[in-house]
């Protein structure tokens, strides 16, 4: 189909959606993995010393470009980390884009994936791997679709207190390799607030 309602819809070269997931995971994955890599300096870690599992939520604003109709989506996100006293943790992220829509286009996506973070005095650098599932609303609500997504991306935190953190940046990369058109891309940013619950 190339044509919505007198919309022209962009042509997409097909690829392997395996091939793509793999090419964006493992460099992800790779690079989570040699950040985790530390000198043995101790074989024990002491109790005081020791850093908790702890579990927050959060939610902020984001802004993000899709491929389909090369246009720009604002929504608003929201997310739970599970973070181990290893600085390995893992991250559920919901995403709706539903401002700003052109024709109504918008999309959302539900991803879940590990992540890997340090801390350097109050900044809180990380970096993620997800994947998921998203939505598609097509123009003027001719077609809605659900497609498998990977993505991955990273930012920084910056620990207000013990409690309260805000999320200065986090720049998140989409593949959406089975996407009717073809394979579809999307980048943003998000920021926003998080709650350390417990």
């Amino acid at each position: 189909m190339n044509n919505l309602n007198g919309l022209e819809t962009p042509r997409y070269e097909k690829r392997n959606p395996l091939l793509r997931a793999c090419v964006l995971f493992i460099p992800v994955m790779a690079t989570i993995f040699v950040a985790g890599i530390r000198p043995a300096v101790a074989q024990v870690v002491e109790d005081a010393k020791a850093q908790h599992p702890f579990l927050w939520a959060g939610g902020g604003a984001s802004s993000f470009y899709l491929q389909y109709g090369d246009q720009k989506a604002f929504g608003l996100t929201a997310f739970v980390e599970g973070d181990s006293a290893r600085n390995f943790g893992i991250v559920g992220e919901g995403r709706w884009l539903e401002y700003h829509q052109f024709a109504d286009v918008h999309a959302e996506t539900y991803l879940i994936g590990p992540r890997y973070y340090f801390h350097l005095n109050r900044f809180e650098p990380y970096a993620k791997a997800l994947v998921g599932l998203g939505d598609f609303n097509f123009p003027y609500n001719y077609a809605h679709g659900r497609y498998f997504v990977v993505a991955g991306g990273g930012g920084v935190d910056f620990r207000l207190s013990s409690r309260w953190s805000v999320r200065l940046a986090d720049i998140e990369y989409q593949d959406w390799p089975q996407f009717t058109f073809g394979p579809m891309t999307s980048v943003g940013i998000s920021s926003g607030i998080r709650y350390r619950i417990f």
